[in-house]
């Protein structure tokens, strides 16, 4: 694929610039709003319902299925397809179960601002509360998915060099969060949304005419595909090889959901009301998102089947399926979809450090007593100030390329989960949980993800997810039965004070 010159790119650059302004107007907008802790974490209830779920949808999605996931299938074929149903049909789902409660804790506990402090309410530890923080950090290599997806699309597309692709992104993204914070994220993200349904529909339009076959298209596009290699249409393929691995896909999908940049979505609601056009704007988005764009992977391969890179199936499908003023407004759609995770994952990141790291350890060490208010103002400036430090850390880390985008970044959010999905689904569901196998829990099924993964145990990295993730439960049930006649109604938290 050649790199995009003459009036396309001088559009391409100019749609480009007028998006970056716009976001970072948002983000001045979005100031008044992020002047204390909670205001800056979810802008509680200073967004559209609607917008929410859209902005969940537009994170929930990121370069893992707009750019990472099409390149699996450009890669491996119809397999993928395991990945991608189960993103709107278990992920969705997964949802509705789990947002109404999330909130009604959220709200018994006086308005919380992260899933760390949520976690740390449920079972009244602050250890947890710090514990999560730190398994929060793991979303630095989601970032650098996130960054090496944005440097790829200009770099292939604009020419951009790798290198000034990812300092670009990450200088835009943080300049706009650190302005605005959640209303910023939250708002942008709405919009992003919005563009990347509109760039799923037409992906999915432009197979009538770059694969033909009228009504038929699948079929053409089943045919073409084989002819160039019969593993491509087997419906056990890649890293989905196995009913084993398929049913683990689904395991994740349903589990995604506990990810702190998406449930912190759920405490921007400022009403029990604002549950029902949340998840269906959400559930909207996620099935054009999350189903369609992998067909653009899959035709890529009929169109150019010798790709250096399979992570720029998109782009280079794109260039070749589109007019240019199409072509361009759809690469701009990429880019949204790349940025309205980072946001989300900048904002996750920083929030938990001013709000669950700084705010909890603060009263502890500091020689003076502070105010409520003093706390609240200087956690704001720890949660803004530390988007630099994270911001390079990302930035270094992504100047080494990985192999596969959609790899790095379900090694990330996979060991997140290993380590919440037990503490909060039993703090849900079972009456006997409490802080002891919570934090047994977190560190043995994040612990145990690391390990299966750094010594490739398995080979696939959504059974190491499951079986991780069932040992955080079984770890879990045995700690906090072993553990209940030590545990007070108050479940005092003897850990932060013996530490500290």
């Amino acid at each position: 694929m050649g790199i995009v010159s003459g009036p396309l790119l001088w559009t391409l650059v100019s749609l480009l610039a007028l998006y970056f302004v716009f976001v970072v107007w948002i983000g001045k907008k979005g100031n008044q709003h992020s002047r204390s802790m909670n205001g800056f974490a979810t802008a509680r209830g200073n967004v559209s319902p609607w917008l929410v779920g859209a902005s969940y949808a537009a994170s929930f999605a990121s370069a893992n299925l707009f750019v990472g996931v099409p390149g699996l299938a450009y890669e491996h074929g119809v397999s993928v397809l395991w990945y991608t149903l189960g993103g709107f049909g278990a992920g969705w789902i997964a949802l509705l179960l789990f947002a109404k409660k999330f909130w009604k804790y959220g709200k018994k506990f006086g308005g919380v601002s992260t899933l760390p402090e949520w976690l740390g309410r449920r079972y009244n530890s602050k250890t947890l509360q710090v514990l999560v923080t730190f398994l929060v950090l793991f979303n630095v290599y989601y970032i650098v998915g996130q960054n090496v997806g944005l440097a790829t699309i200009f770099e292939s597309v604009i020419g951009i060099p790798y290198f000034w692709g990812i300092l670009i992104g990450v200088t835009i993204t943080i300049l706009y969060i650190g302005l605005g914070g959640a209303f910023a994220q939250i708002v942008t993200d709405g919009i992003q949304g919005t563009l990347m349904v509109i760039t799923s529909i037409l992906i999915f339009a432009s197979l009538f005419w770059t694969i033909g076959g009228g009504l038929n298209v699948f079929g053409e596009l089943s045919t073409k595909l084989e002819a160039i290699d019969p593993e491509l249409i087997a419906p056990l393929n890649g890293p989905y090889d196995s009913v084993l691995a398929i049913l683990s896909v689904q395991f994740l999908h349903i589990s995604f959901v506990v990810m702190p940049h998406l449930l912190n979505k759920v405490l921007s609601l400022e009403t029990e009301d604002q549950l029902r056009p949340f998840t269906m704007s959400a559930g909207l988005g996620m099935f054009f998102i999350t189903v369609l764009m992998v067909l653009g992977g899959l035709a890529a391969r009929v169109l150019a089947p010798s790709l250096s890179s399979a992570d720029s199936a998109i782009p280079v499908y794109v260039l070749e399926a589109f007019p240019p003023i199409i072509a361009a407004i759809i690469i701009v759609g990429i880019i949204s979809a790349i940025l309205s995770s980072t946001d989300s994952l900048y904002l996750s990141i920083t929030s938990s450090i001013g709000n669950d790291l700084y705010k909890v350890l603060a009263p502890i060490l500091s020689k003076g007593k502070l105010s409520k208010h003093q706390l609240d103002v200087r956690s704001v400036k720890v949660a803004k100030g530390s988007l630099i430090f994270v911001g390079l850390a990302t930035f270094y880390l992504s100047l080494d390329r990985p192999d596969s985008l959609a790899i790095l970044i379900q090694f990330s959010f996979s060991a997140i989960i290993s380590g919440l999905l037990a503490p909060i689904v039993l703090g849900y569901l079972w009456g006997k949980s409490n802080g002891y196998g919570a934090i047994a829990s977190l560190i043995s099924g994040t612990g145990l993800y690391v390990l299966f993964t750094s010594l490739n145990v398995f080979e696939n990295i959504y059974i190491s997810l499951f079986l991780a993730a069932a040992a955080g439960f079984v770890v879990m049930i045995v700690t906090s039965l072993v553990t209940t006649s030590n545990v007070t109604k108050e479940e005092e938290d003897v850990f932060l004070k013996d530490v500290l």
